[in-house]
């Protein structure tokens, strides 16, 4: 069973462009997204030069045993109100079990530890009810429903708004730890 030390956060870099362009390709990562269509690699540069320039966005490579498998990302990072939005998605699918638990484990201790936010939130399409749950289960609750809020593939789709606190995470880090490195 993979242990804490094997899993490691780091800094997207451009060389590992290549690799999260594919991940957000495949199909299984796109149908979950707002925007659903093949990337390009010039959008992907483009993208990335724009992120370079953001100071209230931090996108994070997700590695196991130094192998880089899925992306963290938070965004609208708002220190005056100590809140931001995050994102979460493996891009390996042939990978250890529970790397999708580590994974949301490290992410939500980087956000309130390192980063010491208060609170976090993220917006799943109504649809993807395995992710909704899987949030849930790290302490997030609803604390929205958008009705027709994003315009995709001809038709509106709903969005949940789910958050979690920082007091939250820490009551409940314990127990998380122990379902992502058993």
């Amino acid at each position: 069973m993979a242990k804490c030390e094997d899993y490691f956060l780091r800094n997207l870099q451009e060389t590992d462009l290549e690799k999260v362009l594919t991940w957000r390709n495949s199909e299984r990562v796109r149908i979950n997204m707002y925007t659903n269509h093949v990337i390009t690699w010039e959008e992907h540069l483009a993208w990335f030069q724009k992120i370079q320039k953001k100071e209230n966005v931090i996108y994070l490579i997700f590695e196991f045993l130094s192998c880089p498998i899925g992306l963290i990302c938070f965004t609208d990072l708002d220190r005056t109100n100590n809140k931001a939005l995050g994102g979460f998605y493996l891009g390996e699918v042939d990978t250890s079990p529970r790397s999708g638990i580590a994974m949301e484990y490290l992410g939500l201790e980087y956000v309130f530890e390192k980063m010491d936010f208060r609170k976090l939130g993220c917006e799943v399409l109504a649809f993807n009810k395995s992710v909704i749950k899987f949030h849930k289960k790290f302490g997030f609750s609803q604390e929205g429903y958008f009705n027709q809020h994003i315009y995709r593939d001809g038709q509106y789709l709903d969005v949940v708004f789910l958050a979690l606190l920082k007091e939250d995470w820490l009551n409940s880090k314990e127990r998380l730890a122990k379902l992502a490195f058993r």
